[in-house]
């Protein structure tokens, strides 16, 4: 019965919320259950890989050479990728976010509290438009990240998502550790002088802000200036694969069918 609600809740949870955040967890458990099996129990470990055919006797404990997963194959290098043909470090160096700590918890609690009130707010029914702004956000990033000494690009992203959230609600009050109580479009630069304090590189927090500041100057800011107009244009195969066909404008479903009067244009409140 638990187990059916745990899957039921899953379930609930948005379809690219889902995803990116489940992609997360598994690639960062499988890289530190790797690595606490070979630490923890190197012995147990070293024979059971060679039991399952993965690594030869006599062969030293590297992830290079035993073929696992290991933070080494995951991240972002621009050399590995265009002369190696590495391609899938163009995906894999934003879903790793560490081992598993504070930080580790910190990144995921945001990423899946704030892309999932984006998806559930602003990108409603836009499924497309939500994937196309990942796409257009991952890109950017990658691009910057030719130019910035990072190698795992997740929890820029993350700013990215909290930033563009902001934005999009700026009368939200929030409520920091209940030590500052500010608007929502402060919460990025919070975020920020927190990273600041635990000793941690703010050009993490600085790429995401900016990458998030082009998003929505392009999406929400330069339509409506005069001579403006929508730059960004989610490609039509996104909506052929993500939205729902929309419904027939003539059917009036009955009064139980209908739904409830909540304005999902509101921002919605955190943190007390």
């Amino acid at each position: 019965m638990a187990y059916q609600s745990l899957q039921q809740e899953y379930l609930q949870i948005p379809l690219v919320t889902r995803a990116y955040t489940t992609a997360c967890v598994l690639t960062t458990a499988a890289v530190v259950g790797v690595s606490c099996l070979l630490v923890l129990d190197p012995a147990s470990a070293w024979r059971r890989l060679i039991d399952s055919g993965r690594v030869k006797e006599g062969r030293r404990v590297e992830g290079k050479q035993l073929e696992i997963i290991t933070p080494f194959q995951l991240y972002f290098n621009p050399e590995l990728i265009f002369k190696h043909y590495q391609v899938w470090r163009l995906i894999t160096n934003f879903l790793f976010f560490g081992t598993v700590g504070f930080n580790f918890l910190f990144n995921m609690i945001f990423l899946y509290r704030y892309c999932r009130m984006l998806e559930e707010g602003s990108f409603r029914g836009r499924t497309a438009d939500f994937v196309f702004m990942f796409l257009f956000g991952g890109f950017l990033m990658t691009i910057f990240g030719l130019f910035v000494n990072l190698v795992f690009l997740g929890q820029a992203f993350t700013i990215m998502l909290v930033y563009i959230w902001s934005r999009r609600n700026p009368y939200v009050r929030m409520n920091f550790f209940g030590l500052l109580n500010f608007q929502a479009p402060f919460l990025p630069w919070v975020l920020m002088g927190f990273s600041l304090l635990l000793g941690n590189s703010i050009i993490v927090d600085l790429l995401g802000i900016a990458v998030g500041h082009i998003y929505y100057f392009l999406e929400d800011v330069f339509p409506d200036q005069p001579g403006g107009g929508r730059l960004l244009r989610t490609p039509n195969i996104l909506k052929a694969v993500f939205d729902i066909p929309e419904e027939d404008p003539n059917y009036n479903p009955l009064p139980e069918d209908r739904p409830g009067g909540f304005n999902w244009g509101e921002g919605q409140r955190l943190g007390g």
